[in-house]
């Protein structure tokens, strides 16, 4: 992957067809290779040029293990599409990729002319910071889980219970998941910082962008309500649920997710 010195980092990206571009911004402890399951192959071959990036704390991008901030992450992305010369573009984001989807949209309009918002939250209930909190003494703690271990855990929080019955599906979702890991780096553990620490709903009102918010029916990560919510509080934004898909409704239902967002980059074109 080709790097860039923006915003203070290096940060890996990597550039796939020809088109208009489309920035795909992944949620926290992936790299943006995993947006080339599904996402990207629907984009090119929709004749769009899409960029994909690992967000500081994924390596090769810089670990800023010292800790960062949501404006952090947001600068970076803003950095990244002035680097590339590609504004105002498409964004999609997916969890904390949707969370700084939303902050450029208020911060830099004028590099955002679409946004598709999946799994997404403008505040935190009780649960979530509970969960947060929970990751982050674990990592602290030292603890260590076994790949298998690691792999159940993050099926049952992250697919639909419709994919959780499909016996061949979920042995081949183990198999995904033991096989690539959530990242130890040191980085990871910054990103577990960046969080919704207030309500930034209102602030949201304010958004003037066309945004498609993508909402998971059985997401126990953050759930569809919280991703509802920010279609509620962006004005004209339009919600879609996609039926039996966990937090990882991108990669679980692909078809459906692609629909949308293609849909939705169409119309408002």
């Amino acid at each position: 992957m080709p790097t860039a010195r923006v915003n203070g980092i290096s940060l890996s990206y990597e550039v796939t067809g020809e088109g208009d571009p489309v920035v795909l911004v992944m949620g926290s402890g992936a790299g943006g290779r995993a947006w080339h399951l599904h996402q990207v192959p629907a984009l090119v071959q929709a004749g769009y040029r899409v960029i994909t990036f690992n967000n500081r704390g994924i390596p090769p991008t810089d670990a800023c293990s010292e800790g960062f901030t949501i404006d952090d992450l947001v600068a970076d992305t803003a950095a990244l599409i002035e680097h590339l010369d590609v504004s105002p573009c498409r964004l999609v984001g997916t969890s904390l990729g949707a969370h700084v989807v939303q902050e450029l949209c208020l911060a830099r309009p004028d590099l955002v002319s679409q946004a598709v918002l999946m799994a997404t939250r403008g505040r935190n209930d009780a649960m979530r910071r509970a969960h947060v909190r929970a990751e982050r003494e674990f990592y602290d703690s030292g603890g260590r889980l076994t790949p298998l271990y690691g792999a159940t855990l993050r099926a049952l929080q992250n697919l639909s219970p419709a994919t959780l019955r499909e016996d061949k599906e979920i042995r081949d979702w183990l198999d995904i998941f033991e096989l690539s890991p959530v990242t130890d780096a040191a980085g990871y553990r910054a990103q577990l910082d960046v969080d919704v620490e207030e309500s930034r709903l209102d602030a949201y009102r304010a958004i003037r962008t066309p945004c498609q918010v993508i909402g998971f029916a059985d997401d126990l990560v953050l759930p569809s309500h919280l991703s509802r919510e920010v279609a509620d509080a962006v004005p004209g934004a339009r919600y879609t649920e996609i039926r039996d898909a966990g937090h990882y409704g991108y990669l679980e239902r692909p078809d459906q997710v692609n629909s949308v967002l293609l849909a939705f980059f169409r119309q408002n074109g």
